[in-house]
């Protein structure tokens, strides 16, 4: 497995496995980030994002569909996504760092998390779901 820096970092799918993408860690403004690159584009997540969603997913203890929404869409109540956005989650907000870029984090990190072993994810063309190993 990659290390997860930006000179070898961790090359995913989105899972449905029609995109590839990147991450990484590093720091930003003094704070642990996960950087996402898909296309041209850069996501930023807060990196406590991967304990905090596996701790999270232990507790619903069952499956869970990601929901994957862009920041300007409404997520869908119970999701992943809904989660990673909602003021009672333990940031109390987004996950998502950049502005009008802070979705799709039912889309990007749930990969991640299935890569470092910490959970396990549907690969069907929709609908997906995952849950904590």
């Amino acid at each position: 497995m990659n290390a997860g820096t930006k000179s070898d970092p961790w090359n995913l799918k989105t899972p449905p496995g029609t995109a590839e993408y990147q991450m990484y860690r590093d720091e930003k403004d003094g704070k642990a980030v996960i950087v996402c690159v898909v296309g041209s584009t850069t996501l930023l997540y807060d990196a406590r994002c991967l304990e905090d969603l596996h701790a999270m997913l232990k507790a619903h203890g069952d499956w869970m569909d990601l929901g994957g929404a862009d920041e300007q869409k409404e997520a869908k109540p119970g999701t992943v996504e809904a989660w990673g956005r909602s003021e009672s989650n333990p940031v109390g907000g987004w996950y998502g760092l950049k502005k009008g870029l802070r979705g799709r984090f039912g889309v990007y990190v749930p990969p991640l998390m299935e890569a470092l072993g910490l959970a396990e994810l549907t690969h069907e063309a929709k609908n997906n779901k995952m849950r904590a190993i």
